[in-house]
């Protein structure tokens, strides 16, 4: 007989029945209240019965004479389960466990649908509670820390003191968590390790009630509560009860274990095996990535279309909530937006649909194609064989910006620092940007970068780069951009951000103007005279400089090695054709040292390294990137080892070099001998140069040599 009996208390209990009524197998399903019947389809092989039973009445049921009995209840629901095995001792007919994996947000409209005996008041709260959005679930301590990192707020702490290093790692939480661990010294001891001290321990012994928690949670002001999945007399239950009735969001770490159960696609398979019908054919999973803007109030029409019509919806926790107005009834939400985690759900709701499609939607902040994650998504996606995606645009925070304040940004510079680990690089492309730039719009972390980029901005009016214009340059930000407490504020001094924003976390998009922005010299060039300089330490001529900037054939994002820096005539030349342009100037000489440091700061070249030490054995500093063009203005000698070093960490790069002596001439025409015998070929080209500058005696002007200088550039064939 093509007929089973479903007790169905979880999402997938009714994702199961659509599927097997899809595939012409006859089921009865009983749910426990009058809003399991509401979400159940209405389909013509489903018959939907409302009530609990106990072990007696299921019986009854199960005599009726069915291919399989499936228990599809909520995992905490152990004694519905148990009443459901006891109902089938006597009767030849297959119990099947079907297994649900915890580790999502899940169903935002799911009740309590079990079909079944009372399994107490508890059980049924935590599952109430489970199909509400203020549950998230995370599948380790790793992912559910990362996420408490984008929130604001006490957080409540239940998960004890052995992992409690994970949330403390980067003293990003430390401040707001209230930890409760056993009153033993040990415990103690490793909070205050970890840096929780005073009212922030919690020692205390459980069971703790509802009531318990709920204190704990209105004592300290907690907004999240962190606890791990377990049974049904851990107090589980009673935290996510008192989360509930206080309004704040658990966390939860870790899925539910389950004995002897089944994933999903291994009961759909053994019941059509059972039943002996065949598999459906493969489904179409449509995805569409939608950019939600600012919040989810600035969705497109089209996007809301879309993600409404969407059964899996993944994307950061902020933007899950921002926009859960717009998702529909019924859908499955995932705290993911990488394609390690993402992939696989899809893949086992692609094998679980009832459906003959799935539609998933991709949640993603601002615009899918500014700065997004939206591309590297697509192309993983398309290489797992899912071609079908469709991208909606949202409204970029530059946009939003830009016409809340007036102003246009067709013509602007635009930035993103956000995550951009490299703080000097960041410097470089900001001052970079706002000297040269009418409008820049940059994209940042949170209020370290806000307060980071002020300092910088300062630095250029205060002469650091040599902009004599003190007051033209103004800094707008703007904060939590379309959310309700949403600021956009002109900021005149740094102190302005430590007033009022620092230390508050949340999205800040910066539009930074410049009045009267200084033209961008397109050639290197700079005067002898602009550099710092000591009688004691040389430094490249300004015609030399030139021609050797030019020999080194630069590109944009090239990484340059200065050797034997000096002043660091070479190195500041390089970095300001440039901010994508990374250079380490390398010198061992402690006056040179200092004098380099100088001229550095005195440029505003943040895009420079400075690296203390002797080559070539400096260049293994941990760190560095292998070079693509190097200049090497002084070797102590270690010519021949520096260059086989440095093709040795890239066998591409360019190598100028600058001699004054015959001596050393010959030391380089070697090495392009030498090479033949290692097997390789080296291209060397030598220009001999002789400047003349003209130099004024009275009434007179008459020319004054400078020493011959050879610059040679060696290739690698």
């Amino acid at each position: 007989m093509s007929k089973v009996l479903i007790y169905s208390g979880t999402t997938e209990g009714r994702m199961l029945a659509q599927q097997l009524a899809h595939a012409g197998i006859e089921c009865d399903v009983h749910v426990a209240t009058e809003y399991g019947q509401i979400v159940m389809p209405q389909l013509d092989k489903v018959n939907v019965h409302v009530g609990r039973l106990d072990a007696n009445e299921m019986y009854e049921a199960a005599r009726n004479g069915y291919a399989a009995v499936v228990d599809a209840t909520h995992p905490f629901a152990t004694e519905v389960s148990a009443n459901i095995r006891k109902s089938l001792e006597t009767l030849d007919v297959p119990y099947i466990r079907l297994s649900r994996k915890m580790d999502v947000i899940t169903d935002m409209t799911q009740g309590n649908e079990s079909g079944n005996a009372g399994n107490s008041n508890i059980n049924s709260n935590v599952n109430s509670i489970s199909g509400n959005s203020h549950v998230r679930y995370f599948e380790d301590y790793e992912s559910c820390a990362a996420a408490l990192e984008t929130t604001d707020g006490n957080i409540l702490l239940t998960t004890g003191s052995k992992e409690l290093g994970i949330f403390c790692n980067d003293g990003k939480l430390c401040e707001r968590l209230y930890v409760r661990v056993l009153p033993g010294q040990d415990n103690i001891a490793l909070c205050e390790a970890a840096g929780i001290r005073g009212k922030q321990i919690i020692a205390m012994q459980g069971p703790f009630s509802v009531e318990m928690n709920t204190a704990l949670i209105n004592q300290f002001s907690i907004k999240y509560l962190v606890t791990k999945a377990s049974g049904e007399h851990s107090g589980f239950a009673e935290k996510l009860e008192a989360a509930r009735n206080t309004g704040i969001e658990a966390f939860i770490i870790g899925m539910q274990a389950e004995d002897n159960g089944l994933s999903y696609a291994e009961v759909l398979k053994r019941i059509l095996e059972i039943c002996n019908v065949k598999s459906e054919p493969d489904i179409a999973v449509n995805v569409s990535f939608i950019g939600i803007g600012m919040s989810g109030r600035t969705l497109t029409k089209e996007a809301e279309e879309a993600l409404s019509a969407a059964g899996l919806v993944f994307g950061a926790g902020r933007m899950l909530d921002s926009a859960s107005e717009y998702i529909g009834r019924g859908a499955a939400c995932y705290p993911y937006y990488m394609a390690k985690d993402i992939i696989p759900v899809i893949k086992r709701y692609e094998n679980d649909t009832s459906d003959r499609s799935l539609n998933v939607a991709v949640l993603f902040s601002g615009d899918t194609g500014f700065y997004s994650g939206a591309a590297k998504l697509k192309e993983a996606l398309e290489a797992d064989g899912y071609t079908r995606v469709k991208i909606y645009p949202g409204i970029s925070s530059v946009s939003y910006l830009a016409a809340a304040t007036g102003n246009l940004w067709q013509n602007a510079k635009l930035l993103s620092i956000h995550g951009m680990s490299d703080k000097r690089r960041a410097e470089a492309l900001v001052k970079d940007a706002v000297r040269y730039n009418e409008r820049t719009f940059v994209l940042v972390s949170g209020s370290d970068d806000v307060q980071r980029i002020s300092t910088w901005v300062n630095d250029i009016k205060a002469g650091c780069a040599k902009n004599p214009v003190t007051d033209s340059i103004r800094i707008i930000a703007g904060y939590n951009l379309g959310y309700d407490d949403e600021k956009i504020t002109e900021l005149a001094k740094s102190v302005d951000i430590a007033g009022r924003n620092a230390g508050q976390n949340g999205l800040y998009t910066l539009l930074i103007l410049n009045d009267i922005p200084e033209r961008k010299r397109l050639a290197p060039g700079l005067r002898d005279e602009e550099f710092m300089r000591e009688v004691k330490v040389p430094m490249t001529k300004k015609e030399v400089r030139v021609a050797a900037v030019s020999s080194l054939e630069l590109t944009s994002g090239a990484v340059v090695y200065d050797i034997g820096s000096g002043t660091g005539s070479i190195a500041i030349e390089c970095a300001m054709l440039s901010p994508d342009i990374k250079v380490y100037a390398f010198e061992c000489n402690e006056q040179a040292q200092k004098l380099l440091r100088e001229n550095i700061e005195r440029f505003g070249a943040a895009n420079v390294y400075p690296v203390d030490g002797m080559a070539p054995e400096v260049l293994d500093t941990e760190g560095l990137e292998p070079p693509t063009n190097v200049f090497i203005g002084g070797s102590r000698g270690q010519l021949e080892t520096i260059v086989e070093k440095v093709w040795e960490l890239n066998p591409e790069a360019v190598v100028v070099i600058s001699a004054v002596t015959l001596e050393t001439l010959a030391r380089i025409t070697g090495l392009a001998a030498k090479s033949t015998d290692d097997g390789y070929n080296v291209r060397c080209e030598i220009v001999q140069m002789q400047v003349n500058q003209v130099r004024q005696a009275g009434s007179y002007h008459m020319m004054q040599g400078t020493n011959p200088v050879f610059l040679c550039v060696l290739k690698r064939a």
